[in-house]
């Protein structure tokens, strides 16, 4: 069958994806980013309904898989402008924990390298477990591990993209074939 080389290009793509999308979620919760953490679990359900139709020979999951990638690619175009401060855009905001904590990117304090030094105020009336964190010597900083995470996503993605209309494309066209 001509598509099997597709088809098997998209299911190898699809569980790359769910590998990379569950290692960013796991990321993500230790960050406590509940904008990424939610876009992460929807991506996870598009990327196992794009496995499912392309091992079923189910063409509408698939396009709603290819649906979905040109989605998650905007997303993760968003993550890299925000990390980089693109556009006023600041990564010293709360947007990515829809405001409800002050926490970051699990990479700020953790990156390769990082030292990390808890300091805790000495002031009266400060609580007790607030501190201040200071990080030094880090090999890379947060923001690029951020970017390099969401270019690996639009990778994927794209490429995802381009063998799911291949895989779309053939399934239809073993479809009319079997109606005549």
């Amino acid at each position: 069958m001509g598509c099997c080389t597709g088809r098997c290009t998209l299911i190898f793509l699809c569980a790359l994806q769910l590998l990379a999308a569950l290692e960013r979620q796991i990321f993500d919760f230790l960050g406590f980013q509940w904008a990424p953490i939610l876009g992460n679990f929807l991506h996870i359900i598009a990327v196992i309904l794009g496995l499912f139709g392309t091992i079923q020979y189910r063409p509408r999951y698939v396009v709603v898989y290819s649906i979905w990638t040109a989605l998650w690619v905007t997303w993760n175009v968003f993550i890299i402008c925000f990390y980089l401060e693109v556009g006023g855009l600041s990564k010293e905001t709360d947007l990515m924990t829809f405001n409800i904590s002050m926490h970051r990117s699990w990479w700020r304090e953790h990156g390769p390298g990082c030292i990390r030094r808890v300091v805790r105020p000495s002031a009266p009336g400060i609580l007790d477990d607030f501190s201040y964190v200071s990080v030094t010597g880090c090999i890379i900083d947060f923001q690029y591990l951020e970017v390099i995470h969401s270019a690996i996503q639009i990778l994927l993605s794209l490429i995802g993209f381009v063998y799911a209309c291949y895989v779309i494309s053939v399934f239809m066209e073993e479809e009319d074939s079997c109606k005549y």
